[in-house]
């Protein structure tokens, strides 16, 4: 008697638990990882280069290391955001449509991921500057890129890397962060009077 007792409430509160179970399961939105961004600030590159201009408090300078013949050549490292930002500099010797062509090229070698390529002349006579800042949209390794001329002697680019699975829509953030970065490093680049080359 005892044992039929017991299996009947075993039954009991089995039938119960089942039927106080929910059919309906909403799965939660995929979310994406809260991303938190320094306070802007900048100093002044200063380093023994033919070009200076403004770079985050929270960046390092190292030498380019797959071009280590390149002495003018420099990566800014942006570690809290896992980017890069690739300079390289070449002097101007009657070859800069070649230069801007090389330069225009290397772009749009990310045609096939970029959803779109945005080109915006960039013009500051006063400091003998031009050139051109291209925004890459869509899943491209680099969202953006430039090069910068006196088009005399001097002529640099430059290109943003962020080292993750690219993926614009969670990316845009970072991208939207860093963009500014590199507009300031454009609107502050100076060509140097003093450099030895």
């Amino acid at each position: 008697m005892t044992g039929r007792l017991y299996f009947f409430i075993l039954c009991y509160v089995a039938v119960g638990l089942l039927s106080s179970c929910k059919s309906d399961v909403t799965p939660k939105p995929r979310g994406f990882y809260r991303i938190t961004f320094p306070e802007k600030s900048y100093r002044s590159l200063n380093g023994p280069f033919p070009y200076n201009f403004s770079i985050p408090t929270y960046a390092l300078v190292t030498p380019d290391l797959l071009n280590p013949e390149q002495k003018d050549w420099i990566t800014i490292e942006i570690p809290g955001n896992h980017a890069q930002i690739h300079i390289s500099y070449k002097k101007v010797d009657r070859n800069l449509s070649q230069l801007i062509e090389e330069s225009r090229s290397l772009v749009f070698k990310h045609d096939q991921k970029a959803s779109s390529i945005d080109e915006q002349l960039f013009i500051h006579p006063a400091h003998r500057m031009y050139g051109t800042v291209y925004t890459l949209k869509g899943n491209a390794a680099s969202p953006m890129q430039f090069y910068l001329t006196d088009s005399v002697k001097n002529f640099i680019r430059g290109a943003l890397y962020i080292r993750e699975i690219p993926n614009y829509d969670s990316l845009r953030p970072v991208i939207g962060f860093l963009s500014a970065d590199v507009i300031k490093m454009i609107e502050t680049t100076e060509w140097s009077a003093n450099h030895g080359h």
